[in-house]
């Protein structure tokens, strides 16, 4: 696909994928809205600068990978899949709802142009990390990207996943945490601080980048520099807000799983114009 490069673009497609978290959500009256909006930028980057794919052909050999671990997030997800082309720009306020391509969390059997279904926190890195593995084996240059929630990273194969990326010298993956820090029950570090967190990825062999995880320029210029990295795999660890772009929703740990009422959906649609 044509991919757009423009900082200012871009921006502009964050905010209306951001419109479109809040409808979906909204409709369905469930849903997550604050971790989708956190990753909104990191996703817009991806699908609009930095990946290859083509929404004409989804099967493309060479296109490069990409895994929402956080399947939870997954309204971004959709959105950013709608308005490439992959799924139906018409369906999306279907979310949740019984033969929808677009379920609660990713799933292929319903929208087969993603690469994985998820959702089972922790899985995504390995996913991955084994397509990165059966790139290397085929002698293909497509890179697979992955991004986390920072509660995920909590569990074990998180770090399992991370000493075989390490010891394979995968450098064709790229890792993104969405480092919103607010998990389901409330503020990661009062739950299971993760600090010093950077530093726990590269004792665990990883190359790790601290980055704005919405500050567009920084982000691309943090990709370049993962893809630039040879013989180890990176980590993008995200500093995100949860429920950026809503005043009401920044950083509060309601949003994690609470969709907006009707009245809040208008109030944050008015923010977002």
């Amino acid at each position: 696909m044509k991919q757009t490069k423009n900082v200012a673009e871009l921006q502009s497609v964050a905010k209306s994928i951001r419109r479109q978290i809040i409808e979906m959500t909204g409709a369905a009256k469930s849903g997550h809205p604050g971790g989708s909006l956190s990753a909104v930028e990191i996703v817009v980057a991806l699908y609009f600068d930095v990946m290859k794919h083509d929404p004409a052909n989804p099967e493309w050999p060479d296109r490069d990978r990409f895994i929402l671990s956080k399947g939870h997030g997954a309204p971004v997800l959709y959105a950013a899949m709608a308005q490439c082309g992959y799924a139906p720009m018409d369906q999306l306020n279907t979310l949740r709802k019984l033969g929808s391509p677009y379920q609660g969390h990713p799933d292929r059997r319903f929208l087969p142009s993603l690469e994985a279904s998820t959702g089972s926190l922790g899985q995504g890195l390995s996913l991955a990390l084994g397509m990165g593995a059966a790139a290397r084996l085929d002698g293909a240059g497509w890179r697979t990207y992955v991004v986390l929630g920072d509660g995920e990273c909590q569990e074990g194969q998180i770090w399992e996943a991370a000493m075989f990326g390490a010891f394979y010298k995968l450098d064709n993956v790229c890792a993104i945490v969405d480092y919103n820090k607010i998990q389901l029950d409330g503020f990661v570090k009062d739950i299971m601080d993760l600090e010093p967190f950077a530093d726990k990825w590269r004792s665990f062999g990883c190359n790790a980048i601290e980055v704005d995880g919405h500050d567009i320029a920084a982000l691309q210029k943090a990709f370049a520099d993962a893809a630039a990295a040879k013989g180890v795999p990176t980590v993008l660890v995200a500093h995100t807000v949860k429920g950026k772009g809503v005043s009401f929703m920044e950083n509060n740990p309601k949003y994690h799983g609470v969709a907006p009422t009707p009245q809040e959906m208008e109030l944050a649609l008015k923010e977002l114009q």
